[in-house]
């Protein structure tokens, strides 16, 4: 349970510096994190994983709100 802390505070200080690139990082570890320590004691391997995976979910959004926001913009014309 410490290291999934450490890790947890970690992830806070990463995404307090560069909130661009730790966009879903954050909830995608605290909640990968909870779930693999559940899991069989695998909390660093759980963050890790939800990690990833949150920044990939957030960065897929992202890219379907500029696709949104260019349609949108082009039917105003």
């Amino acid at each position: 349970m410490k290291s999934l802390a450490a890790i947890v505070a970690a992830l806070l200080m990463l995404g307090a510096t560069s909130a661009a690139s730790a966009k879903g990082c954050i909830k995608g570890a605290i909640v990968g994190g909870v779930a693999g320590h559940y899991a069989g004691h695998h909390g660093v391997l759980g963050a890790t994983a939800g990690c990833l995976y949150g920044w990939h979910h957030a960065k897929e959004q992202d890219k379907q709100r500029q696709q949104q926001s260019q349609v949108n913009g082009q039917g105003k014309l």
